[in-house]
């Protein structure tokens, strides 16, 4: 039994953090062949080898979810990336035979940060840093899909290359840093392993699709994602789907809404005949009632501007040393 054995679990759970929290940590990688080393943070934890624990303990967090409440409360959190961190932080501060020894490490240098490591911990495989970055990733179909340089954020800024550049040029070396040395030195005197870890969902264009970005995982997460004006025929062609768009503070785990807050026709159409994709990527969720009533998240699309992405077609990806080497 793996840790994909509970990938169902995230939908059962009821309290909304708490399914964050699950999702954190049983959601597959958006890449399986990766330019730099990737390993799950629980990789070496009793967790992954005996399931079933890991499993009554999230079900104990969705019965009593005080302790979760209260550790997320203790800072602001207004990014996403940043939620995800401290989902992450809380998951191994609690997690049998890890201990957390740093996150958010700044490394400064004469004045100056260089920089901050996410992760610093010890489990029975040694020390490690670890990078973590959660991403919403959009196909453009334009050209050849599988460059990186072709996936973008719903806001068209960010790019798959242009992250994997950044951790692995910049945010995993730091480690290696004579600053970052110094610092390792007063917490840990052994030798640091690091590497890096990214989630997420990726979106292929509707209706043509698009080829999937080179090394991704074969059971990545997906969706799929659609201009506005494209909406009425999509809609079409399924009219009796239910959609309701998702606050992006709940785009990790798969949508649960209780009867009383599902939105009605004439509220979605009203939502939608303001045109709310031009003026921001709008992540919208297909849903169904359960047994209980309560309208669980099928799929997932973005509904984009007339005119994504905004900054232009894509150009090439950059190159990066060592591509899927080892």
């Amino acid at each position: 039994m793996s840790l994909r054995s509970l990938a169902d679990l995230p939908r059962r759970l009821q309290h909304p953090q708490v399914r964050d929290l699950a999702w954190t940590i049983l959601s597959p990688p958006l890449l399986s062949e990766a330019p730099q080393r990737q390993r799950h943070p629980l990789h070496a934890c009793r967790w992954s080898s005996e399931p079933e624990l890991l499993a009554a303990w999230l079900q104990q967090q969705d019965a009593d979810p005080s302790i979760l409440e209260a550790w997320l409360s203790l800072h602001s959190i207004r990014r996403l990336g940043l939620y995800y961190e401290r989902l992450w932080q809380y998951a191994l501060s609690q997690a049998p035979g890890i201990q957390l020894l740093a996150a958010n490490l700044p490394v400064r240098q004469n004045g100056t940060t260089l920089g901050e490591l996410d992760l610093l911990f010890c489990d029975d495989e040694g020390v490690h840093h670890l990078e973590l970055a959660v991403k919403f990733y959009l196909g453009t179909g334009q050209g050849d899909g599988s460059l990186h340089a072709q996936w973008l954020g719903p806001g068209s800024h960010d790019r798959l290359d242009l992250k994997l550049a950044h951790l692995c040029e910049h945010q995993l070396p730091l480690c290696s840093q004579p600053a970052t040395l110094a610092v390792l030195a007063e917490l840990t005197g052994r030798a640091v392993q690091s590497s890096f870890w990214l989630g997420g969902y990726l979106f292929q264009p509707w209706p043509q699709g698009c080829k999937p970005p080179r090394g991704a995982n074969p059971l990545h997460l997906h969706g799929r994602w659609l201009r506005q004006a494209d909406w009425p025929g999509f809609a079409a062609s399924s009219p009796d789907s239910v959609w309701q768009p998702i606050d992006r503070a709940a785009w990790l785990a798969p949508a649960r809404i209780a009867p009383a807050d599902l939105w009605d026709a004439s509220r979605y159409a009203d939502w939608l005949a303001g045109n709310p994709a031009q003026a921001r990527a709008q992540l919208l969720a297909r849903l169904e009632a359960d047994a209980t009533g309560v309208w669980l998240e099928q799929e997932r699309l973005f509904l984009v501007a007339d005119d994504w992405p905004r900054n232009g077609a894509a150009t090439p990806e950059r190159h990066l040393p060592d591509m899927f080497s080892g």
